[in-house]
């Protein structure tokens, strides 16, 4: 069995995009993501791919799942040849002065602190004789501020430095680590970004208009991109590369 491969936010999206190609690669995929009939769906899509895969429901915004979900990873696989962290969400879209602690709080927990909860836990599981590869998808937000989206924009810069000191301490445990910024990918995040209050969220008529235009990029289209740098095959270790550059 090829070494197995965890795909967070593998339900739908970008994540099932990324899941089904490296299981068409030959890799078992462990499919991560929140109980929901998506991932049920996606599990029997991998299955008919590539037999050993697996789905593990959790939610990254609960330490509780993300304990059990990394005890049945560990039962199943004796290592990790990559992960892919894309699970993340871009909620609150508020103004950070009115939002919510425990809104904020949520989002930096899924989009930041559960990465580094998931991998820290999997610690037994990467590098050694065998190398991984981990990738954080990133966002065009971790550059640059976007009204509404303080928690969002916090989180993905904190994720591209998380990613940056992976490379600089996994080297020497035969891990790299990769950040990739996808652009605007035609997903479910998509549709709650175009539902969101424009007071809140000044460039609403902005993506209104990418999504008219037929501006999104299709998740498949996108998978096929990033494949050769999530199984390790290109990219250099602590690099940020942006998708609509390569």
């Amino acid at each position: 069995m090829q070494g197995a491969y965890l795909v967070t936010g593998a339900s739908k999206g970008l994540g099932r995009s990324i899941a089904k190609l490296i299981a068409s690669s030959g890799h078992p995929v462990i499919a991560l993501a929140r109980e929901s009939v998506d991932l049920g769906v996606t599990g029997a899509e991998l299955a008919t791919l590539q037999p050993d895969s697996i789905t593990v429901s959790c939610d990254l915004g609960d330490r509780e799942d993300i304990a059990d979900a990394t005890t049945i990873i560990k039962s199943r696989f004796p290592h990790l040849a990559g992960i892919i962290h894309n699970a993340g969400t871009i909620h609150p879209i508020a103004n950070m002065l009115n939002v919510e602690r425990a809104d904020w709080a949520r989002s930096i927990q899924v989009n930041l602190i559960g990465v580094q909860d998931l991998t820290n836990r999997l610690h037994s599981l990467l590098g050694g004789d065998i190398h991984t590869r981990i990738t954080t998808i990133s966002s065009g937000a971790a550059k640059r501020s976007i009204h509404g989206w303080s928690a969002y924009c916090v989180a993905k810069a904190g994720l591209e430095m998380w990613a940056m000191c992976m490379a600089e301490e996994g080297v020497n445990e035969n891990i790299s680590a990769i950040s990739i910024a996808p652009g605007i990918v035609d997903t479910d995040m998509q549709k709650d970004i175009r539902n969101a209050d424009e007071i809140s969220f000044p460039s609403l008529p902005n993506f209104i208009e990418y999504h008219k235009n037929g501006e999104l990029t299709n998740p498949d289209d996108v998978a096929k991109t990033l494949l050769p740098f999530c199984l390790g095959n290109s990219g250099e270790n602590g690099q940020r590369l942006d998708v609509r550059n390569l």
